[in-house]
């Protein structure tokens, strides 16, 4: 057991304000250079074509900077956490989509100006100069992918699906490094240029194969992670013990999650992210899932020997962030396993709340009560459904089962809905944001 009263931050600044200084600070560096060289070689055949320069430049840099949101960097996952990280994938995405629309549709424009030609004309005699080819592939990929990423879509399509399709973003930014290469006013118009853009896409690069591919396949051979046994935790929620070599080294925190495949099992390139249900010991890791869907419904029959392949460790729901000496955990469904692990790592005045339907639905309970009797914690199991009169997350009811609630950390994990109302009940209750933590985890 990790003691936290060492590791609580009151007064300095908290990781996640940090990391986000340091995110802001690279992209607000790079605006500054690429403004500056806008500025002094930025200039076009014509005032059109010298404003569709300005939105290309910025458009290389918001998709070079999606690449290292999504790179799954370490120091910033923890820090910040993938959720966060996703959320801001998204919007810089469709932020990169209009920048890139408007580029295209300036530069037919500004051609079509110049040759005093239709824009029709002019977009097909672009389409017959490699360069411009090459643009405009990358753009009708980026499209496409904005469509299917629109909620109505995404909802609608299995992951499997939608993230085949999203592969195509590797593809898109390949024609557009190539379209920037050749475009010899904007990636060689001086020597610092050259040096600078290339700096650029080795470092986003670099990241992204280093954290989603170099350091996943490196610890998985390190590792080489095996189901140990599984275990029936009620009739529709198992939990699944992985063993490997060298667990001592394998650098996750209690309140972390990976993203598992069981190759043997299923098709290699299906994966869920599963909490880590227990604090990492060296010696195990253990995942609790309830059976929702067709991946963990079958990790019930996963034979003892299956070979794992693990990604990860991944978020920010870690007790790195404590602030207070106390803690309350919030916990609905199987949001429990995150806290139960959490859990282990806490010291001090520690109180859970466990939102659950009713007793029978509330798993890992017993593991819960004798973690807090060792601690002298206390656990608050909140039934009941919220259609038939149950809130307890309104902010008057969660004052009065937690009276100095604004003194405490408060952790939360649970279905969305139930995020959302507690998040909300928090501030209306002027629980300090740096005390408040919750992450949503996912595929996408």
């Amino acid at each position: 057991m990790t003691d936290t009263t060492s590791h609580i931050r009151a007064g300095s600044v908290p990781p996640v304000v940090a990391a986000r200084w340091a995110l802001g600070t690279f992209l607000v560096l790079n605006l500054l250079i690429v403004e500056t060289l806008f500025i002094t070689e930025g200039s076009g055949k014509n005032g059109t074509l010298t404003v569709a320069k300005f939105f290309g430049l910025h458009a290389a840099l918001l998709l070079l900077f999606q690449l290292l949101l999504i790179a799954r960097v370490p120091w910033l996952d923890r820090r910040i956490g993938m959720d966060r990280l996703t959320v801001w994938h998204r919007w810089t995405g469709f932020t990169l989509l209009w920048v890139v629309l408007t580029h295209a549709f300036l530069v037919v424009l500004g051609y079509a100006r110049l040759d005093d030609a239709s824009m029709t004309k002019t977009f097909f005699a672009l389409a017959g100069v490699p360069a411009s080819l090459l643009g405009m592939l990358a753009a009708a990929i980026l499209v496409a992918i904005a469509v299917v990423s629109t909620r109505a879509l995404r909802r609608r399509l299995p992951y499997e699906v939608w993230h085949g399709l999203h592969l195509l973003i590797y593809l898109a930014l390949g024609l557009a490094f190539v379209h920037q290469l050749e475009e010899t006013t904007t990636f060689t118009s001086s020597s610092f240029a050259e040096l600078y853009w290339w700096t650029l896409w080795l470092l986003a690069f670099g990241a992204l194969v280093v954290g989603r591919i170099v350091i996943p396949v490196w610890r998985n051979a390190c590792h080489r992670f095996q189901v140990s046994a599984v275990i029936p935790e009620s009739h529709d929620v198992v939990s699944v013990y992985v063993t490997g070599r060298h667990l001592d080294r394998f650098p996750a925190r209690a309140g972390q999650f990976c993203i598992w495949r069981f190759p043997g099992h299923r098709n290699w390139w299906l994966a869920n992210p599963f909490s880590l249900s227990a604090a990492p010991d060296g010696r195990s890791l253990r995942l609790t899932a309830r059976a929702v869907g067709s991946g963990s419904a079958g990790l019930r029959h996963l034979p003892v020997g299956t070979r794992v392949f693990v990604e990860g460790p991944y978020g920010a729901f870690t007790s790195l962030h404590r602030t207070r000496p106390g803690a309350l955990l919030i916990a609905g469904g199987v949001g429990i396993t995150p806290v139960r692990s959490l859990l282990e790592e806490q010291s001090g005045d520690v109180v859970v709340l466990y939102r659950v339907r009713t007793e029978q639905d509330a798993v890992l309970v017993d593991e819960m009560r004798r973690l807090l009797a060792v601690r002298g914690g206390r656990l608050h199991l909140l039934t009941g459904r919220t259609g038939e009169g149950a809130r307890p997350f309104e902010p008057e009811n969660l004052h009065a089962l937690v009276p100095d609630i604004t003194e405490r950390d408060v952790y939360v994990c649970g279905p969305p809905a139930m995020t959302s109302a507690v998040l909300g009940a928090l501030r209306r209750l002027n629980v300090p944001g740096r005390q408040v933590h919750a992450e949503k985890f996912g595929m996408a």
